[in-house]
C-alpha cells in the first residue's frame, strides 16, 4: 500500500512516495516521512579545490578534495534524490580563516573597507544554507569584520551562547526553525540551535575581551531546548563548533571545548548534534541520553570540505504529532564528485586575485630550507620566524623599563611541508610556513618559568631508551599533542633528554654559556594563541605583557623579507637545542 504526500520547503514542493507498513483493517496506518539534514563544518575559507600554499590543485596521501564547490555539486545531488523540499544544509563553524583567500578579504582588500561581499559568503548564498553556526575562527579577524560578514549572509548565523558582556543577551542569533509543508497534514518543524566555542574568550582575547562573553555549551542548550520544543518543534538540531570528548586545551578556567557529545549526554529533547572543530570524520556516533535514555545521534564531516555529513531521519505521526521514529547518518568524501561550475565561475575573480597575490616574489633566498625536520631538529627555517619575533619585540620594548632584558622568543613547526626555494621566495612560501593569523606579543619571565614552559612542551616526545631505535614516525607528537603545541625556544641553550620521563627532560639550560637562574629575567616573543592560554603552557598567560603592538607575524615575515631582499641562513641560523639520550645526541 502506498500513498503520497507533498512536502515544501520555502517555495520548492516536491512529491513523496510514502511507504506505509502494512496493518490490520480496522487500525489506520501511521504516516511516516522521510527527511534529510546534510552538514559541512571548518570549511576553512577553502571555497575552490585549490591549494594556495603550492600554487596548485588541491590533494593529499589520501587524495582528499577541498572546497564548497565540491560541496555544492554534492548537495545538489542529494537535493534531486530526496528532493530539495525535504532537506536541509547546515554549517557547524570556522568559515572566515584559513587560506590566503580569507586572509585577503580580511587584510589585504578587506570587505568592511571595500563593501564588497565575502567570497564564502557568496559561495554559501549560493548553495543555499538553511543556517550556520560560529566556529572559533570567525572572531580572528576583529567583531567588524564578521558582523560585515553576518549581515552578507542570506542564511542565519547561529551562537546561541556567545552573548553580551554588558547584558548578558545573546549577541546573535541563538536558533532557527525551518518549516516543511506537508500537503494535507501539519508541517514538519525542525528547530536548530548552533553554539560556538568558548575557547574563543582566550583564542581572541584582544577581540572579544571586554565585549563577548561565551557561556557553557550544556547550561545554554539545556535553557534553549525546551524553548525551541515550546515553539513546536518536531526534531531539535544542535550545531556545535565543539569537539566530543569532553576534553579542553586550555584547562579548566572556561567551560569544556569539546562538549559535543556532553550535550547529547545531557541535554534532554536533542536528536541529532552535527558538531565540528576537531577536524575528524565520524560517519555516525550514538550517545544515549541520561534523563531520557534515547539515543542521540552525532556527526561530524572532517574539515576543508573533504566530508559531508548526511544524516536522514524518520517521521511517524503519534497523537497527533510528528516523532522521530529511526534516525541514521554518514559522511560522504567529496573527491567522488566534480565542482560545481556555477561555484568555481562565482569565485574566479576572487580566486584569481588571492592566487596573484600569494605568487608575488618578495626576497631571494640563497639556499633552500625546509621545515621538515623541524618537529626533532633545530632548523634554520623556524630560526628564521625567531629571528623576526625577536627583532620586532627588542625594538618594541626600546626606551621601556624591560630593555636591558634579553629577548627569547618561542615558535613551533606549524607546517612539516614547508619550503624556501632556492631563489625567489613569495608570499605564498611565507604563507606556507607561518599559516596562522596569530599577533605577537613580549612577555617578561623567569628562569624558572621558562624551564618549567619547556618542560610542558617536551612532552611532545616519546620517552625512548638510550640505544633503543629511533622511529621518526612514533618518537613526536606523544600523547596526541599537535605539532603546533611543541614551542621550540631561541635565545637560550639547552638539550632534550627523552629518555627521562615528562617533566625531567630540560638539560643545561643557560643563557651565553651561563647557567639560567631561577629568578634571572627574560623577555619572550610569543604568539596570542599561546599568550591566551592555547596549548595549556604554564605561567605564559598570567606573565606580564611589556609589548603588544597587534603585528601579524606572517605579515611580518613578509615586511621583513622584503625589506631585505635576500634570506641567508647565515644571518639568522643558529643551532641552540637538540635531542639527546644520557648526554648523547639523538641526530
Amino acid at each position: 500500500m502506498s500513498s503520497a504526500i507533498r512536502l515544501t520547503a520555502g517555495a520548492t514542493t516536491v512529491a513523496l512516495g510514502l511507504l506505509l507498513p502494512g496493518a490490520a483493517a480496522s487500525a489506520a496506518p501511521a504516516k511516516t516521512v522521510k527527511i534529510t539534514v546534510m552538514a559541512s563544518s571548518d570549511i576553512h575559507g577553502n571555497a575552490v579545490n585549490w591549494d594556495y600554499y603550492k600554487n596548485a590543485e588541491y590533494d593529499d596521501s589520501a587524495h582528499n578534495d577541498v572546497g564548497l564547490a565540491k560541496i555544492s555539486t554534492m548537495v545538489s545531488q542529494i537535493r534531486a534524490d530526496r528532493g530539495a523540499g525535504h532537506t536541509l544544509l547546515f554549517d557547524s563553524g570556522d568559515t572566515l580563516q584559513g587560506t590566503p583567500l580569507d586572509y585577503y578579504y580580511a587584510k589585504v582588500e578587506p570587505i568592511t573597507s571595500t563593501g564588497e561581499t565575502h567570497p564564502m559568503a557568496k559561495a554559501m548564498n549560493a548553495i543555499g544554507y538553511d543556517a550556520v553556526t560560529l566556529g572559533n575562527h570567525e572572531f580572528n579577524y576583529g567583531l567588524p569584520l564578521l558582523g560585515a560578514w553576518v549581515k552578507q549572509m542570506k542564511a542565519p548565523v547561529l551562537g546561541a551562547n556567545a552573548v553580551s558582556a554588558r547584558t548578558g543577551l545573546p549577541a546573535y542569533q541563538p536558533f532557527v526553525i525551518k518549516t516543511m509543508n506537508v500537503k494535507g497534514d501539519k508541517p514538519i518543524r525542525v528547530g536548530v540551535l548552533g553554539l560556538t566555542n568558548p575557547g574563543v574568550a582566550i583564542w581572541d582575547k584582544a577581540n572579544v575581551e571586554g565585549k563577548l562573553k561565551f557561556l557553557d555549551l550544556v547550561a545554554t542548550a539545556k535553557k534553549w531546548v525546551p524553548v525551541i520544543r515550546g515553539l513546536g518543534a518536531d526534531v531539535v538540531l544542535v550545531t556545535a563548533h565543539a569537539g566530543d570528548n569532553g576534553l579542553s586545551s586550555y584547562g579548566s578556567d572556561l567551560p569544556v571545548e569539546n562538549a559535543a557529545a556532553m550535550v547529547a549526554e545531557e541535554v534532554p529533547g536533542v536528536d541529532a548534534v552535527l558538531f565540528g572543530h576537531a577536524h575528524n570524520d565520524v560517519p555516525q556516533r550514538f550517545v544515549t541520553n541520561k534523563a531520557t535514555g534515547r539515543q542521540v545521534l552525532l556527526t561530524e564531516p572532517s574539515k576543508w570540505g573533504q566530508r559531508l555529513s548526511v544524516v536522514d531521519f524518520t517521521l511517524a505521526k503519534e497523537r497527533g504529532k510528528w516523532t522521530v521514529t529511526g534516525k541514521s547518518s554518514t559522511t560522504l568524501n567529496t573527491n567522488s564528485v566534480a565542482e560545481d561550475p556555477k561555484i568555481v565561475a562565482l569565485m574566479k575573480k576572487q580566486h584569481d586575485k588571492t592566487v596573484g597575490y600569494v605568487n608575488q616574489v618578495i626576497a631571494q633566498s640563497k639556499e633552500q630550507l625546509s621545515a621538515a625536520e623541524s618537529p626533532y631538529k633545530d632548523t634554520p627555517i623556524l630560526d628564521y620566524i625567531q629571528k623576526v619575533q625577536t627583532d620586532l619585540v627588542g625594538e618594541g620594548i626600546a626606551g621601556t623599563a624591560d630593555a636591558s632584558l634579553p629577548v627569547l622568543s618561542i615558535a613551533a613547526p606549524f607546517s612539516r611541508t614547508a619550503v624556501f626555494p632556492a631563489g625567489p621566495v613569495s608570499v605564498r612560501d611565507m604563507a606556507g610556513l607561518y599559516v596562522y593569523d596569530n599577533t605577537l606579543l613580549g612577555v617578561r619571565m623567569t628562569g624558572a618559568q621558562i624551564k618549567d614552559f619547556l618542560e610542558y612542551s617536551a612532552k611532545y616526545f616519546a620517552q625512548i631508551a638510550p640505544g633503543a631505535p629511533i622511529d621518526l614516525a612514533t618518537l613526536t607528537n606523544a600523547g596526541g599533542t599537535p605539532d603546533y603545541n611543541y614551542d621550540q625556544l631561541s635565545g637560550v641553550s639547552y638539550d632534550i633528554d627523552i629518555a627521562k620521563p615528562v617533566g625531567q627532560r630540560i638539560v643545561g639550560l643557560s643563557y651565553q654559556g651561563k647557567p639560567v637562574t631561577a629568578d634571572q629575567q627574560f623577555v619572550v616573543a610569543i604568539n596570542n594563541y599561546r599568550q591566551s592560554g592555547g596549548g595549556g603552557f604554564p605561567h605564559v598567560s598570567t606573565a606580564p605583557v611589556v609589548y603588544n603592538a597587534q603585528v601579524e607575524i606572517r605579515q611580518a615575515l613578509i615586511e621583513y623579507a622584503a625589506a631585505t631582499g635576500t634570506i641567508d641562513p647565515a644571518t639568522f641560523a643558529e643551532a641552540n637545542w637538540k635531542l639527546v639520550r644520557d648526554g648523547v645526541p639523538v641526530f
